[in-house]
């Protein structure tokens, strides 16, 4: 599709109060056109087969499959429609950033709520469309719990990402975010040209790092503008040696 043009948008809720505070929404954007609704997941695959959507709106919790299992299912088309998860509950925002959704909105979702997500997902299609044959479309947010709230962080605003256990956490400023992924997938889908792995447990953000420190006895260390020295690991001092012109 054109980056600009209108996204062909299916709702999938099982409570038709739901559907139709969507269909109103929607009506208020120029940027969607309805093309339908579904109340289940297994009839939401089936509509998305038929119609080839370019944004789902999409419930979580519902009978029989999950919005998670429609996300799921979608995951290995070759050309997936965009998702913006529309439900009642927060503690599925680390399985959204799983499933890659472009927004996770809280019910009862706004009109403002709604504009701001379908203007990320035009961005998406543009970053894609702008995007030589072949390259990955990188990972450009996070969906994070935060209190009683689901934030969106730019990755670009993400400073310096070090592993605790099973989960990430993401600093940003004075503040840090626990996200639930392996390190070596976030290293996947983070854009390298802005971040950089420097130790199994440790990706910086290129330009956050202010210099590079040797102790004299091998091992090299990396200072960041907030004044956390984080060790470099002896596998990954090569890259970092180059990121400052010394490779």
């Amino acid at each position: 599709m054109a980056a600009d043009a209108p996204l062909r948008t299916l709702i999938v809720d099982d409570e038709p109060l739901a559907i139709e505070r969507l269909q109103i929404l929607c009506a208020q954007i120029d940027r969607i056109s309805l093309i339908g609704t579904a109340s289940d997941g297994e009839a939401a695959l089936r509509l998305i087969e038929a119609l080839q959507p370019d944004l789902v709106l999409l419930d979580i919790a519902m009978p029989g499959l999950s919005g998670m299992d429609v996300a799921r299912a979608l995951e290995d088309r070759a050309r997936p429609p965009a998702i913006i998860f529309c439900t009642a509950f927060d503690q599925f925002a680390v399985a959204a950033f799983d499933v890659a959704a472009v927004g996770y909105l809280l019910k009862p979702v706004t009109s403002e709520q709604l504009a701001k997500a379908v203007t990320r997902v035009h961005e998406r299609i543009s970053a894609v469309a702008a995007a030589p044959t072949g390259q990955p479309a990188w990972l450009d947010e996070f969906w994070v719990p935060y209190r009683s709230e689901v934030i969106r962080i730019a990755a670009t605003d993400i400073d310096w990402i070090e592993a605790e256990r099973d989960y990430m956490r993401l600093h940003n400023g004075t503040r840090s975010f626990l996200l639930h992924q392996t390190i070596s997938e976030l290293e996947r889908r983070l854009d390298p040209a802005r971040f950089i792995r420097v130790h199994r447990s440790t990706i910086l953000r290129r330009d956050f790092v202010d210099r590079l420190k040797h102790d004299g006895l091998g091992a090299w260390s990396a200072i960041l503008r907030d004044g956390n020295e984080v060790r470099i690991g002896r596998s990954y001092q090569a890259a970092a040696k180059e990121m400052a012109g010394r490779g």
